[in-house]
């Protein structure tokens, strides 16, 4: 089965809660806080071609560390981040880096939310596969970016954010 980067990204906003966010956090209007390192491992369990990219950004009032995931192809960054919107307007990338998949090293605590939140995706996908359409990546002659997939109710992309929404992504069953 193949399906829309988009259509991972209503999954993950359907299944996050405290019990997958980072420390239990938790904020009313803000569901993808503390949800990007466990976003961003399902993201690479569905498509395994992306890697994991650790970052800082700076929020204008604190540096934070951020995950998110990057695809390379064809030697073109695309930098795929699904929990950008748990970040006030004006946030910055400061650094960032490429995590190796061999040295991720969860602690039990992070690989029982991963694996409460894949079940959730799963049962999400699994009840709306009917909906699923095949895509393809679609080449973009822009340099790195940051893709923001937020939901209607989210703000809007960034300017960094100039990938079009209709842009998808292979997901290999498992």
């Amino acid at each position: 089965m193949e399906i829309k980067l988009d259509q991972i990204r209503q999954a993950l906003e359907a299944s996050w809660d405290e019990k997958t966010s980072y420390r239990m956090a938790l904020r009313k209007g803000n569901p993808a806080l503390g949800q990007c390192y466990a976003t961003s491992r399902i993201i690479q369990i569905f498509f395994p071609e992306v890697e994991i990219v650790e970052g800082e950004v700076w929020t204008g009032e604190s540096i934070e560390k951020h995950f998110w995931n990057l695809l390379l192809t064809d030697g073109v960054e695309r930098h795929i981040d699904l929990t950008w919107q748990q970040f006030p307007d004006g946030t910055e990338v400061k650094n960032w880096r490429v995590r190796a998949r061999e040295s991720l090293g969860d602690a039990q605590e992070t690989v029982e939310r991963v694996s409460l939140l894949f079940e959730r995706v799963a049962r999400w996908i699994s009840r709306n596969a009917q909906q699923l359409e095949v895509t393809e990546i679609k080449n973009s002659p822009n340099k790195t970016r940051m893709i923001n997939c937020l939901s209607a109710s989210s703000r809007k992309l960034d300017a960094h954010s100039d990938l079009s929404p209709e842009v998808g992504m292979r997901c290999r069953q498992q």
